[in-house]
């Protein structure tokens, strides 16, 4: 199926490894064309030059209330329209209530929640008819997860606020979805994994909570985020899609 992806311009933020590096890998593969950000203008740099020619890198911070209006300007200044953003970020540090102090939850509040919330303002204000804006979010939108209790606060609001972006700009015909991974095998998911006194035996545990018996590859959550993001995907927004394995069992 052709996802009409060609020559579409995207902003993709925290690509440099990871679900954003996977969502822009899969989006150029189909023709798109990737504006990607990372804090580190080296690390950034290495990661759109291993993307290929179609990405520009731009060093950033979801935190810094100019990156918005920075990067907007980058998919114009670079490629010559700007039709949609994915907002990633990397989770919060780990923790149970009584170790997180009020420095993490501010710091994380600041990257994870009200970074994207100026994310999307500004690619709103800028977007026409069929674009879109997604978030990477986590299955803690719909069940905590076990010692990631700033995660756990901070993820189900965004989903909120999600929702009521796209009952606001659905009628300019702009599209907002969210995408939920569960253990996708990423470099994070290890870390989290590696935290545990034996992390083979927490993997297999995990996996057999899955019902495919196994994570998920980082290439199996880029491609459904290249869809959602996609014109394929046109008569879907407001929604929060797991991409877990059905690890979610509920409806």
């Amino acid at each position: 199926m052709d996802l009409g992806l060609k020559d579409r311009v995207y902003v993709v933020t925290g690509a440099t490894r990871g679900l954003g590096n996977a969502a822009a890998r899969e989006l150029v593969a189909d023709g798109a064309k990737v504006v990607i950000t990372g804090r580190d203008e080296k690390t950034v740099a290495e990661a759109a030059a291993a993307l290929g020619p179609e990405v520009v890198g731009v060093a950033a911070d979801n935190s810094d209330p100019e990156a918005a209006e920075q990067l907007v300007a980058a998919a114009r200044e670079r490629f010559g329209r700007f039709d949609g953003i994915l907002v990633s970020v990397g989770g919060p540090a780990p923790g149970f209530v009584a170790d997180s102090t009020d420095e993490q939850w501010t710091a994380a509040f600041e990257s994870v929640f009200l970074g994207a919330v100026r994310l999307a303002r500004a690619a709103v204000a800028e977007l026409e008819e069929g674009g879109v804006v997604g978030f990477v979010l986590s299955g803690s939108v719909h069940e905590p997860i076990p010692g990631l209790t700033i995660s756990n606060g901070l993820r189900p609001g965004l989903a909120g606020f999600a929702k009521s972006l796209a009952d606001e700009v659905g009628p300019r015909g702009i599209r907002v979805v969210g995408l939920l991974p569960a253990r996708i095998d990423t470099d994070r998911v290890r870390e989290l994994d590696g935290l545990s006194a034996d992390p083979e035996a927490t993997r297999v545990a995990n996996e057999s909570r899955i019902p495919l018996r196994r994570y998920g590859r980082p290439e199996e959550f880029g491609r459904a985020a290249a869809f959602l993001l996609s014109p394929a995907a046109s008569y879907l927004t407001g929604v929060m899609v797991p991409v877990d394995g059905g690890m979610r069992h509920g409806f």
